[in-house]
């Protein structure tokens, strides 16, 4: 079976070597390791993690900054403590599924804003709220770079549009940057967070999320958020109620491994290979389906999110399977009225000649679901 469905990173791409000597200066605190740590994270990794966005752009204070277990937890924490049910909460559609289960969860009221190539459809968002359609919003959730289903990047002009409209609606920008490094053509476009310094009060509306689960490895559960001290305060008494602290044994490995700046000596050897993994399955998409098929070339991240007209994409999953080829249907990244011939295809996980080959295994599955549409239809 040839994988596109799971956002797994390339396994073969973990620098293993220089986590192992992270790892092993970490234990020379062995004692530290195994004991409980401080809620809003190790100092050390803080240090580093705030270097770290000092690098992209961000300067920041340690008060406003959480360690999570992931920046999923970040953002099971933060809708703890901002939405009550019943809550107005905008997401771009399509969206992440655990964004749209989390919510759900929490009892939203989900409102969704739809993208194109650029993402989020400012414009659209401007004249809903301007005319009453939608209430006030508490939040709105988005990925701005590389998105998850999408792969596209909100324009740098979108991104100031949005913060005014935060500022002068007043709700909080949820930007969820997991895959912002991950770049391998194109010019990189400030995050949200770096860009509200632009924009008087707008950093007040804006919580910021990362990890290093995409550019080093999702085992070690290191993710962090960083937002207004308040909001920042409240999701570590949260945090306190669900699992007092994160790992200090892999904080303390990922602490190592920034200082030693590993992650800016192998984040290239990353972007270099998915780089070569993204052209081949686009390439390989235009050689077998040409104008059948219609998909966004992204600039970084992990994903491709392509249309195939005219199939129910619900009919092709059994067929590619049967070929041995999987992904995941589009519905599944959608809050309301599904696109059924979407469906996003993951670059990160397989290798070249895999991609090539799932590609023309996609092909035929496709083949084979239109025959059968052909043959079934009535006369």
């Amino acid at each position: 079976m040839i994988s596109f469905a799971g956002g797994y990173p390339a396994s073969d791409l973990f620098d293993a070597d220089g986590l192992q000597a992270a790892a092993a200066q970490a234990w020379q605190a062995s004692t530290r390791c195994l004991q409980y740590g401080p809620t809003d994270g190790l100092p050390e990794l803080k240090t580093q993690l705030l270097a770290l966005m000092a690098r992209r752009g961000v300067t920041c204070a340690p008060e406003e900054m959480l360690v999570t277990t992931g920046s999923q937890q970040g953002l099971d924490l933060l809708l703890r403590v901002l939405l009550a049910p019943g809550d107005t909460a905008l997401t771009e559609q399509p969206a992440y599924p655990a964004t749209l289960q989390a919510l759900r969860l929490q009892q939203a009221h989900v409102v969704t804003v739809p993208v194109d190539g650029e993402g989020i459809d400012v414009d659209s968002l401007a004249a809903r709220l301007a005319s009453g359609a939608i209430a006030r919003p508490k939040l709105l959730y988005t990925v701005p770079t590389f998105a998850n289903p999408t792969g596209a990047t909100l324009t740098r002009e979108r991104r100031l549009a949005l913060l005014r409209l935060a500022v002068r609606y007043r709700f909080v920008i949820v930007e969820d940057d997991p895959y912002g490094d991950l770049r391998f053509a194109g010019n990189a476009v400030p995050s949200m967070l770096a860009l509200a310094s632009e924009v008087p009060g707008a950093r007040d509306w804006v919580v910021h999320f990362s990890s290093l689960s995409k550019v080093v490895a999702p085992g070690l559960r290191v993710g962090w958020t960083i937002a207004p001290a308040e909001i920042t305060r409240r999701c570590v008494i949260a945090k306190q109620t669900v699992d007092l602290c994160s790992t200090p044994w892999t904080q303390a490995i990922a602490a190592h491994y920034l200082e030693a700046g590993s992650l800016e000596r192998h984040l290239p050897h990353i972007t270099q290979a998915y780089q070569r993994k993204c052209e081949a399955l686009c390439d390989g998409l235009r050689a077998q389906f040409g104008e059948e098929i219609a998909f966004h070339q992204p600039e970084g991240g992990m994903f491709v999110w392509a249309r195939i007209p005219g199939v129910a994409i619900d009919a092709l999953l059994p067929n590619a399977i049967a070929s041995k080829v999987i992904f995941v249907p589009g519905k599944a990244f959608f809050a309301d009225d599904p696109d059924t011939a979407s469906l996003r295809l993951s670059f990160a996980a397989p290798n070249v000649d895999e991609i090539r080959e799932g590609v023309v295994r996609l092909k035929q599955a496709t083949h084979a679901t239109r025959k059968a549409s052909e043959t079934s239809a009535p006369v």
